[in-house]
């Protein structure tokens, strides 16, 4: 399907205004991080990985289902597809992604006049 894939970090924008705003600017890291998705239909498994550190959800579009943080909180929220971009609502930001041109374009917004959008372009590998 049009989102399976392992992708690398290419380039981002705000990664330090994002997490300071989230309140995780202690988790900071410069590592490349690796993102491999496997897509069924709409059935999705989404990992991130650095050295050391795996963080994993699996979801379906359109039900509802519990989700985990990169802390280790859970969630419930519903994931939705509109156009090729999947969205779901995090507690503290918006996540948004949608693959242009065989790269996986990630953001977080947080939300509020003075929200912060975090940008990130991974690139299939």
């Amino acid at each position: 399907m049009a989102f399976t894939g392992k992708y690398e970090l290419e380039t981002q924008e705000n990664y330090e205004e994002f997490l300071e705003a989230i309140g995780l600017l202690n988790a900071k890291t410069d590592y490349k991080v690796v993102t491999e998705i496997f897509q069924d239909g709409n059935d999705f498994t989404w990992t991130q990985i650095i050295p050391k550190w795996t963080w994993s959800n699996k979801f379906t579009v359109g039900k509802e289902c519990e989700l985990e943080t990169m802390m280790g909180s859970k969630f419930k929220t519903t994931v939705t597809m509109e156009g090729g971009t999947i969205s779901m609502q995090f507690p503290q930001y918006l996540f948004t992604a949608e693959i242009s041109e065989d790269k996986l374009i990630m953001n977080c917004t947080t939300p509020g006049p003075k929200g912060v959008t975090f940008n990130r372009v991974n690139k299939r590998i």
